[in-house]
C-alpha cells in the first residue's frame, strides 16, 4: 500500500533505492508507527533519505501521496484499525491535565468514548456545524474539528487548533533543505562541514578507548589513556564585501559569517568595499582610520589558508580594471592586481556571490571576476557551498 510512496520520492528526484524500501517496510512490521502519522513520517524519512538536501523533495512527494489524510471521512473511520485502549491512555497522560483525565473518567472511560464515537459515526448524515453532540466542526463535541472537547478525537481538520486531541490524525511536520534555496545558519554549517581535515592537537583530554583497552589488556589493570582532540586543521581566511549594492544580502552574509566562526578554529577575516585594494579593515566603525595593509595581510598569513571571497561582484569595470577606478578613494593600482596577488598567495581560493546565479550574465563586472577567479566562483546556496568546498578541497 506504500508503493505510491515510493514511486512518488523516484519522480521527484530522490534516490531511494528497493533495498531501502524494503527496509522501511520491515520497520513498519515492527508496529513502531502504527498509530503515530510523526513517527511514521519520521520513520519514512530515516529510511529513505540518505543525504539533507533531498529533505524538501521528500516531504513534498509525502504530502502529495498522503493528501487525503487530511479529510478523512466518518466511514473511513469506521473502517479503520481498532485503537489499543493502552495506546490511548498513554497518549492522555502525556497531553491532558488531570483535570481533564476526570472529565473522561466522569463520562465512562475510553471505552465509553470510543463505544460514543462509533455509534455517533453510524448515525451521522452529512456534515454538521456546531453543536455539542454530533460529529462536525467549531462545536464541542468530543469528535470532529475545529472544535473544543478535552477528550475529543481530531477528524478531518487540517492541523490542531487547541493541540488538545487525544489522537492527531494529520499532523506533520515538513523541513524546507532543498538545494536551491538561500541559505540559513543551520544550513551552511550543513555545508561548511564538508570542509574539514581532522587533526589532534592541544592536551590530552579526550579518552583514547582504543589505546585504554590495548593497554588494560597488556598491563592487567586498568590503564586509561587520553589524548588530543581531533579538531578541524582547516585554515580559513574570509574577506567580506561590505556597504552599497551589498545591503540586501547583509542577512545572509551575517549567517554565513556566523557559521563560519562556529565550524572553523582557525577563521580570519577582513572586510572590502566591491573589490580588493590596498587597505582591508576588521572593524567597519573604522574602517578609514584602522585599516590593515593587504600587503600585510598577503605576508602574515601563510599559503596554508584556504581563501573566499564573499561579495556580489557588482560594481563599475572601471572599478577592477583600473588605477584610480574605486568609487570611495583613489587606488593606485587595478583592483584585479590585488585579486590576482590575492589568488597567487592563496592557492585555494573562492568566490561566493549572494547574487542569483541566473542574473550573472547581466553584470558585467561579475563576468570579469569569474575570469580573474578562473570560474571559481559559486551562487550562495546549498548546492553552491557544496561545490566551493570541493573546490577547496582539491
Amino acid at each position: 500500500m506504500f508503493q505510491p510512496l515510493f514511486e512518488n520520492l523516484r519522480s521527484v528526484g530522490v534516490p531511494v533505492s528497493l533495498r531501502e524500501y524494503l527496509s522501511f517496510l520491515a520497520a513498519l512490521k515492527t508496529g513502531i508507527a502504527t498509530y503515530d502519522t510523526e513517527v511514521f513520517y519520521y520513520l519514512a524519512r530515516t529510511a529513505m533519505v540518505k543525504d539533507e538536501r533531498n529533505l524538501d523533495k521528500f516531504d513534498r512527494a509525502f504530502a502529495a501521496t498522503f493528501e487525503g489524510i487530511e479529510s478523512i471521512t466518518a466511514q473511513d473511520v469506521l473502517n479503520a484499525v481498532d485503537i489499543p485502549e493502552d495506546w490511548l491512555r498513554k497518549m492522555a497522560e502525556k497531553h491532558l491535565s488531570p483535570e481533564e483525565m476526570a472529565e473522561i473518567e466522569a463520562m465512562g472511560g475510553f471505552d465509553k468514548l470510543m463505544e460514543t464515537l462509533k455509534e455517533r459515526l453510524k448515525e451521522l448524515e452529512g456534515r454538521h456545524q456546531g453543536g455539542n453532540k454530533w460529529i462536525g466542526t467549531a462545536g464541542t463535541s468530543p469528535f470532529g474539528a475545529y472544535g473544543y472537547n478535552p477528550e475529543g478525537v481530531r477528524i478531518g481538520q487540517n492541523g490542531s487548533r487547541h493541540q488538545r486531541a487525544v489522537k492527531v490524525w494529520d499532523k506533520r511536520e515538513f523541513r524546507n533543505l532543498d538545494d536551491s534555496v538561500e541559505l540559513g545558519t543551520r544550513n551552511i554549517k550543513v555545508a561548511l562541514k564538508r570542509l574539514r581535515r581532522w587533526a589532534r592537537d592541544g592536551a590530552s583530554e579526550e579518552l583514547d578507548l582504543d589505546g585504554t583497552i590495548r593497554s588494560t589488556a597488556e598491563h592487567g589493570y586498568l590503564d586509561v589513556k587520553t589524548r588530543p582532540e581531533k579538531r578541524n586543521a582547516v585554515k580559513v581566511l574570509l574577506f567580506l564585501d561590505v556597504g552599497g549594492s551589498m545591503d540586501p544580502h547583509i542577512k545572509v552574509v551575517e549567517e554565513l559569517f556566523s557559521a563560519a566562526r562556529a565550524e572553523f578554529k582557525h577563521l580570519e577575516y577582513f572586510y572590502f568595499h566591491n573589490c580588493l585594494y590596498e587597505g582591508v579593515w576588521r572593524d567597519n566603525a573604522r574602517r578609514w582610520n584602522d585599516q590593515t595593509l593587504t600587503w600585510d595581510v598577503l605576508r602574515t598569513y601563510g599559503t596554508d589558508y584556504k581563501c573566499i571571497f564573499v561579495g556580489d561582484a557588482s560594481m563599475s569595470p572601471y572599478e577592477i580594471a583600473y588605477a584610480g577606478g574605486a568609487n570611495e578613494h583613489w587606488n593606485q593600482e587595478p583592483g584585479q592586481t590585488w585579486l590576482e596577488r590575492a589568488r597567487e598567495q592563496w592557492l585555494d581560493n573562492l568566490w561566493i556571490n549572494p547574487v542569483p546565479q541566473a542574473h550573472w550574465d547581466y553584470t558585467h563586472s561579475i563576468s570579469m571576476i569569474r575570469d580573474i577567479f578562473e570560474d571559481r566562483m559559486v551562487p550562495m546556496t546549498l548546492s553552491g557551498l557544496d561545490d566551493g568546498m570541493q573546490i577547496l578541497l582539491r
